[in-house]
């Protein structure tokens, strides 16, 4: 649906307002990214977004190294997208109105400590079908790095337990990612015992299912994600992304070298990966602040 509202909007800018071709260009690319971020970060789409999801959009397009220029540029082109979309009916209120893009402060990556990590991955409790999957998903998750994406687009073939390894094929490229034993246990659980009861047919490849037995959805993931956050009572604001945020910023405290994370995270440009060198500075800098007697 989202595809056919852009064209709308396009038909809008061109024929209603007279936009130029490079206004029209640019306003439609800043649209389209969003909707990208809107279906792989936030589990939603164009007519569904929040006000908050805006400003995060925004936070995040900080987080990448975005120009203030072009966060303002953004903004304007959401405002006239989703001022199109009440003036046509197709909604009732625009999520971009009242914001501004001075509010988009630079932002780093919402990150769990290693001890919200295990009381996370704890909450799915393996007593039935869903807890098992639940916690096999969310354990390979946060041992892999993998995105949302990738996750629910893993088959079976995927995996190879007895060598402790993931194979993940995203964007052109095929990555080899190791799997520490608890996952590795969590996976193997699932997979033998509890994924044949609830497979709709024995020829399904998807890893990760839904009860009806059919591949695991963003939105469905989503769900999963925000239920176990209210369980464990974080207060933090987890999404699938979190996790990935996380399994990037312990390794690197823990030693490993950022190429090799680029690696398992699957960046094209290492740029995308040294965020968490800022992030990590940034931790080291808090706690010299709140312990150092003269700080």
């Amino acid at each position: 649906m989202g595809a056919d509202y852009l064209k709308l909007y396009e038909k809008y800018l061109t024929a209603e307002k007279g936009s130029s071709v490079n206004t029209v260009s640019a306003y439609l690319r800043d649209v389209a990214q969003f909707q990208e971020f809107l279906h792989v970060e936030e589990g939603s789409e164009l007519r569904r977004a929040a006000p908050e999801m805006v400003q995060r959009y925004m936070d995040w397009m900080h987080t990448k190294g975005k120009s203030a220029a072009s966060v303002t540029r953004f903004l304007a082109a959401v405002k006239s997208f989703y001022g199109f979309m009440v003036s046509s009916g197709s909604m009732t209120a625009s999520p971009a109105r009242g914001l501004t893009s001075t509010k988009a402060e630079r932002r780093y990556p919402e990150i769990l400590t290693s001890k919200e990590v295990e009381l996370f991955l704890e909450q799915p409790r393996c007593m039935d079908t869903k807890g098992f999957r639940d916690h096999a998903m969310l354990e390979l998750l946060y041992a892999t790095g993998i995105r949302v994406s990738e996750l629910i687009a893993l088959d079976v073939d995927d995996l190879n337990l007895s060598a402790g390894f993931l194979r993940c094929a995203s964007r052109g490229r095929e990555r080899i990612i190791p799997l520490y034993p608890a996952a590795v246990k969590a996976l193997r659980d699932y997979e033998l015992s509890v994924r044949p009861e609830i497979i709709a047919d024995m020829d399904e490849r998807a890893l990760f299912v839904n009860m009806s037995g059919e591949r695991m959805s963003r939105q469905g993931f989503w769900k999963i994600i925000k239920f176990y956050q209210d369980k464990a009572g974080i207060q933090k604001d987890i999404t699938p992304h979190t996790l990935r945020h996380s399994f990037a910023v312990h390794l690197l405290e823990n030693g490993a070298d950022l190429r090799s994370i680029q690696e398992m995270l699957g960046h094209a440009d290492i740029s995308s990966t040294q965020i968490y060198t800022h992030v990590v500075k940034n931790q080291l800098k808090d706690v010299y602040n709140k312990a150092h007697p003269k700080a």
